[in-house]
């Protein structure tokens, strides 16, 4: 099977001859090539060195069809994207045309032109991962609408599965809820319960944006430290609020509390789940968050915005800890936990007996039957 993916993750490539992305994307993609003996990758391609959260692609015979990527946020990167969208489709196009199955990920710019372009093409198998916020009642930009809708329409989409996050009401029949998964059943190992004497560790993995909000993080940590709790706070990511956040923290001489890790590797991430007590993900969009699953997987509890499926994923509550993002409100949410170690345990059991139905052996599994003829 020739399987086309068209992507805006941006790719990377070693002297050798080895493609690399994003890890928990290709990670995920490598499962889906498994089963395919020829792969066409429609992606931007820009000179870059390997980071600690990037991974290679497993194949032996992979086609890379650079493409430029691009933006419609100001006047000057519309005019841009009008030059360059006329190559683009015409590879995506070239691509989707030799391919067995066609594979697009949305929601991003390059995913949006495979939605117009995978129209042309109604007889071919075709799947589709939504990797973002499915919840029609969410306000997205509408360029994430526009590749919903086309999605969603089994006029203009045919012989298509749309995988996304949760189950929405008035879904079109195409639309197949899915899951995403980190780690294979071999990885279940005994997890010794953790109780809430001394220092209390929290966890916060993810892009230093404000889409995902660490400094909301640091804030809630903060004020707990504040109200007299023994409490630390590990940042794992980069970007551009990393600044801001190493001079709130100077100045206000947190810098034993609240610790800047970087961009670290799975194993790393990891060893800070299965030692920390506590995730914060204050996220203000997302689709699935794996750090979410991850962090339940290893008994460390989430504490998370009410996004997406996020709150079918703790349960409403059940499982972990639901912010409304009004600070005080959510220390005191985070207090009520934290003076009761046998609530604590019950919450971090269920939500590990939850997160482990969704391995990746199971995952494997599923794509298996979406590439079967």
């Amino acid at each position: 099977m020739k399987f086309a993916i068209i992507t805006h993750v941006i790719h990377g490539k070693e002297s050798g001859g080895g493609y690399f992305g994003y890890e928990p994307y290709v990670r995920e993609m490598n499962l889906w090539l498994k089963y395919t003996s020829e792969v066409i990758i429609v992606a931007p391609l820009h000179p870059i060195s390997k980071s600690p959260i990037q991974e290679f692609y497993q194949h032996d015979k992979i086609d890379f069809v650079p493409v430029s990527d691009f933006d419609i946020t100001s006047l000057k990167s519309i005019l841009r994207a009008l030059v360059v969208m006329p190559k683009i489709v015409f590879k995506i196009f070239r691509a989707m045309k030799s391919a067995d199955h066609i594979h697009l990920r949305c929601p991003g710019n390059i995913g949006l032109l495979g939605c117009f372009v995978q129209i042309l093409f109604p007889s071919k198998p075709k799947t589709a991962k939504y990797a973002g916020n499915w919840d029609p009642k969410a306000p997205q930009p509408f360029t994430y609408k526009l590749q919903k809708w086309i999605l969603g329409n089994t006029f203009l989409t045919k012989n298509m599965q749309v995988l996304v996050y949760g189950e929405w009401e008035n879904s079109s029949k195409n639309i197949k809820p899915f899951f995403t998964a980190s780690y294979f059943e071999k990885d279940k190992t005994a997890i010794k319960p953790r109780d809430l004497k001394g220092l209390i560790t929290f966890l916060f993995v993810g892009t230093l944006s404000n889409g995902k909000q660490p400094f909301y993080a640091i804030q809630l940590i903060e004020t707990l430290y504040a109200k007299g709790h023994d409490v630390q706070l590990m940042i794992y990511g980069e970007g551009t609020e990393r600044p801001m956040l190493e001079d709130y923290i100077r100045d206000k001489k947190l810098d034993n509390r609240i610790i800047l890790k970087g961009n670290q590797n799975q194993e790393t991430i990891k060893k800070g789940y299965q030692e920390s007590h506590f995730l914060i993900l204050p996220s203000l969009s997302e689709g699935w968050p794996k750090v979410v699953a991850e962090s339940m997987f290893w008994a460390c509890l989430p504490i998370a915005s009410k996004v997406s499926c996020v709150p079918n994923m703790m349960g409403n509550g059940d499982r972990g800890i639901l912010l409304d993002l009004k600070l005080e409100e959510d220390v005191k949410k985070i207090e009520s936990i934290l003076s009761n170690t046998a609530l604590y345990q019950e919450k971090t059991t269920k939500a590990m007996e939850w997160s482990r139905q969704f391995t990746m052996d199971t995952f494997e599994n599923e794509i298996k039957l979406l590439l079967k003829p």
